[in-house]
């Protein structure tokens, strides 16, 4: 049938209800892709598709081509609050200077809100100490209001434990898109390296460390972040973290991007294998005061199977090797204790169960010599520390009988903390008294060509929308294997355990597709359930809306 003008009639097509206010004032289609739509990535302008609370919540089951942030009513209420006012919905963490909030879009505010209720819970239970990172949110929060690059690894680091918790592949993507540009904007840090910006590319440097899932990755940003560590000592006493790098700063002569291994002995691996099986009877004497502590007790059980596993595996010979086999560990560490320390607070029974956690990443320092000790043991001592203290606290006669024996069982963990301080002081020693043998530090110039050829691996290009530009942190279509190459946290193949808008589950069970093909396998690799399926960590005692305070009930995966 001819047109108007006797051609060929114009083709139909289905008009976009959904799409940018950028393509409808362009009178063009919206292909409504997530979180920048392609006509305004073509353009290189911002797209504003993600302002909209309600547009990011899948219309149904079937349809879940928006990230699930878990929103609720009144996570949403709180954000459109906080939109209108600007008025930070946290003032106990305070934030100073605080970033434009109105600057952001609403789907930055609730990445925002979710580690914020998360640290505000802990700082409000005086528990912030107990944990890797929920100490030090506010001031990363602080930092971002003068360097966007930090604000997106703090989107980055959200997104990546929301993408964790509710197996959406799409909040992994919103992950991505986050982690390219503050990668970018670290780069651009370290060019221009002073102390005005040094805060900012270290808490940058960190929060995208916390997330690696590769060897290489991690390594390139933990040797960044000792370079960094070390220009920062003229003024290091001026900066906002301080305690940070009065505590964490590495050996001398620890070089993570060797990926030569370092030789143990047969006497090492004995000595190795008995301190598994050490951790392994203390945390078989736990259990049987855990038999009212469901969620505890699984944990426990988790750890146990974890530890079997190692004793079963080969010695690992790579460092490569040895950051797979502790992944799992690592992953566990940053999660576990904000959930069980959220359901419980300051329950004796989490505290003894959370201090073994922290107490077998000391204790495989040993077995793991060329990463253990920046991979988990070092963020592992302080918690490790303050639960020790609060747990010998409980030895007090005031406390019922069951209590104190509680207070006890600490007694390997406190051992643990002994030893590895002896052997922390005495490779000081060492380093301090024999010359380097290794070459010298890398200097901020190769640490940002490393960066720089890092981005070139993972084909960084003009476009930023991972979901259909090549992603420069490797991510794959749905239902295609991991590939350990991506630099940031994995999301773990499962059942959805939330519904459209991020509703609780009460069925959701733990299922794994993945073969187990090795004791431990690569990061990816899901690790199958060692006892029951998983529950949701928060949902002990309580309803499933969540707390007052808008922290979402979220379940832990292996």
């Amino acid at each position: 049938m001819a047109g108007p003008g006797g051609g060929p009639s114009r083709r139909s097509h289905t008009k976009s209800r959904k799409g940018c206010k950028t393509c409808k004032r362009r009178h063009i289609r919206c292909d409504e892709t997530f979180p920048q739509c392609r006509n305004c990535t073509k353009h290189q302008v911002r797209c504003d598709y993600m302002d909209s609370p309600t547009a990011m919540m899948p219309e149904s089951p079937q349809s879940p081509q928006q990230p699930n942030l878990l929103w609720t009513p009144e996570i949403e209420a709180t954000i459109e609050l906080w939109r209108q006012t600007g008025e930070f919905p946290f003032p106990e963490l305070r934030v100073y200077p605080q970033p434009q909030w109105r600057s952001l879009t609403t789907v930055d505010l609730r990445l925002v809100h979710h580690l914020s209720s998360i640290s505000n819970e802990m700082f409000r239970n005086r528990t912030s100490k107990s944990t890797l990172w929920t100490d030090m949110m506010p001031k990363f929060l602080s930092i971002a209001a003068n360097h966007p690059f930090v604000m997106h690894s703090i989107l980055a680091f959200s997104a990546s434990h929301l993408a964790w918790i509710s197996q959406s592949t799409e909040t992994r993507n919103l992950a991505f898109y986050h982690a390219s540009l503050a990668l970018k904007g670290l780069h651009d840090g370290i060019t221009n390296f002073t102390k005005l910006n040094s805060d900012a590319v270290l808490a940058s440097s960190l929060l995208l460390a916390w997330q690696a899932t590769d060897w290489r990755g991690w390594a390139s940003l933990v040797t960044g972040t000792k370079t960094v560590i070390q220009s920062m000592q003229p003024w290091r006493h001026e900066s906002l973290f301080a305690d940070y790098i009065a505590e964490h700063t590495p050996m001398p002569n620890r070089h993570f991007m060797n990926p030569i291994s370092t030789p143990i002995s047969p006497d090492a691996r004995r000595d190795q294998l008995n301190t598994l099986v050490d951790i392994h009877a203390s945390l078989t004497r736990l259990q049987p005061y855990l038999v009212r502590n469901d969620q505890e007790s699984k944990w426990v059980d988790q750890l146990k199977g974890y530890l079997d596993r190692l004793r079963a595996s080969n010695q690992p010979q790579t460092p490569e090797e040895q950051f797979n086999q502790l992944y799992a560990l690592r992953k566990w560490l940053f999660w576990v204790p904000i959930s069980l320390l959220a359901a419980k607070r300051g329950d004796v029974n989490v505290l003894v169960v959370l201090a073994h956690f922290y107490a077998t990443a000391l204790a495989l320092e040993p077995m793991f010599p060329d990463v253990a000790s920046v991979f988990v043991a070092d963020l592992s001592l302080r918690p490790l520390e303050e639960i020790n203290q609060l747990v010998q606290g409980f030895q007090d006669p005031r406390y019922d009988s069951r209590i104190q024996t509680m207070s006890y069982l600490v007694q390997f963990p406190i051992d643990m903390v002994s030893s590895y301080k002896t052997r922390r002081e005495w490779l000081r020693q060492q380093t301090s008294t024999v010359p380097p043998m290794l070459p010298p530090a890398y200097a901020l110039e190769t640490i940002n060509l490393d960066i720089e050829n890092q981005i070139a691996q993972y084909s960084y290009g003009q476009s930023l929308s991972p979901a259909f530009a090549p992603s420069p942190l490797t991510f794959l279509p749905p239902g295609m294997a991991s590939s350990p190459s991506s630099p940031y946290l994995e999301v773990p193949r499962s059942v959805d355990a939330y519904g459209a808008a991020g509703s609780y589950a009460s069925t959701s069970s733990y299922v794994s597709t993945s073969s187990y093909a090795s004791p431990m396998g690569s990061p990816a690799t899901v690790l199958p359930p060692y006892s029951a399926p998983q529950e949701h960590a928060f949902a002990f005692g309580m309803q499933s809306g969540g707390y007052p305070s808008g922290f979402v009930a979220t379940p832990i995966w292996t």
